[in-house]
């Protein structure tokens, strides 16, 4: 009878582990890529462990001004993003039965934006962006939906360095685009 209850407990012990093993903990993706069409550009989003990404994006910014004294001008000028991400609530996500795919999940933030100058142009419409840096930490979230269709959004307070001035700033990024490959 002792033989008996030792191979039932044994049974019920290995069920037990196979279960907690079959349970896929929510991690990020190794690499992804995707389209922003907001602002035109390319994102990169490499994962380090089960909650930690390099998010690299290039794009495109766009300028308007206008006043009385020089008129309307357009701008354009190329954009590196750079954020060290930690996915905090993929877990609880997962739990709820909302969708964790894609890195779709709340994240933290240290990121770094370089903005260029314009790029060169001989139309008198064009005005001359002065290159900067902002740094700072941003709160944010990623979700991608139906169709690889992705949304996301970030916001904080950082610093802005330009050869004129220091200045702290509001952070504010919005993305729109589509998730490719996998």
């Amino acid at each position: 009878m002792v033989k008996m209850k030792n191979k039932i407990c044994l049974l019920l012990s290995l069920a037990a582990i196979g279960s907690l093993q079959a349970q896929e903990i929510p991690s990020v993706v190794k690499n992804q890529f995707m389209v922003n069409v907001l602002v035109p550009g390319f994102v990169y989003e490499h994962g380090f462990d089960t909650k930690n990404t390099l998010y690299s994006e290039v794009s495109v910014g766009v300028g308007y001004r206008s006043n009385d004294f020089s008129g309307e001008r357009w701008d354009f000028y190329p954009v590196i993003n750079e954020q060290f991400r930690h996915y905090y609530n993929l877990e609880k996500r997962a739990k709820k039965g909302k969708v964790t795919s894609h890195n779709s999940g709340g994240y933290y933030a240290l990121t770094g934006s370089y903005v260029f100058q314009s790029i060169a142009t001989k139309n008198d419409y064009y005005s001359k962006t002065i290159p900067s840096l902002t740094v700072g930490p941003v709160w944010g979230f990623e979700r991608t939906y139906s169709r690889k269709f992705n949304l996301g959004l970030n916001l904080g307070l950082g610093v802005n360095i330009d050869k004129y001035d220091t200045e702290v700033v509001p952070i504010l990024n919005f993305s729109l685009g589509w998730v490719l490959g996998k």
